[in-house]
């Protein structure tokens, strides 16, 4: 069973990250959506928002599942016997930085392989931290995040602005 990983912050999840989602999903027999609980960081969203949002996005994908998870992902990825690692490229400037993390985690394990989608054209200039801005100032996200989320992040990023 080839068994893949999309490991991230998805904070929020964007049509970006749902749209990598789904053509992984093509690619492997089962994807785990992996969100990364980074105590250091301070995301908009809990660990558990964020995997109920990612739970709710892809409930009609069959192979995919989604967990949280804390430490490094190559870890992740032995605990759950993946073999591939999922990450998206929106621009040229992704790459470098991802090579070099793939190069680093194939190190650490070297039955880890990377596989690297670009995302769609329309998502290019897309991100969670440009969501999270917009929405802070009430701007219309409702064609950066999946409509089964929309109001959900609406509501928290707007809520946490006006506090």
């Amino acid at each position: 069973m080839k068994i893949g990983i999309y490991p991230g912050s998805f904070d929020p999840i964007t049509l970006g990250h749902s749209d990598i989602i789904r053509r992984a999903s093509d690619l492997v027999d089962q994807l785990i959506i992996g969100v990364l609980n980074n105590s250091s960081k301070h995301p908009a969203f809990t660990v558990e928002e964020r995997v109920e949002m990612i739970k709710k996005v892809t409930k009609d994908i069959p192979n995919v599942t989604v967990e949280s998870f804390s430490g490094l992902t190559v870890d992740f990825a032995k605990q759950k016997d993946a073999r591939i690692l999922v990450r998206g490229l929106r621009a040229v400037t992704d790459f470098e930085y991802e090579l070099q993390i793939a190069q680093l985690n194939h190190k650490l394990h070297p039955g880890l392989d990377t596989i690297f989608l670009t995302t769609s054209v329309e998502y290019s200039y897309l991100s969670s931290s440009s969501v999270r801005e917009i929405g802070s100032y009430g701007g219309d996200i409702s064609g950066f995040v999946p409509k089964e989320v929309l109001k959900d992040v609406y509501d928290k990023i707007y809520k946490k602005k006006e506090n």
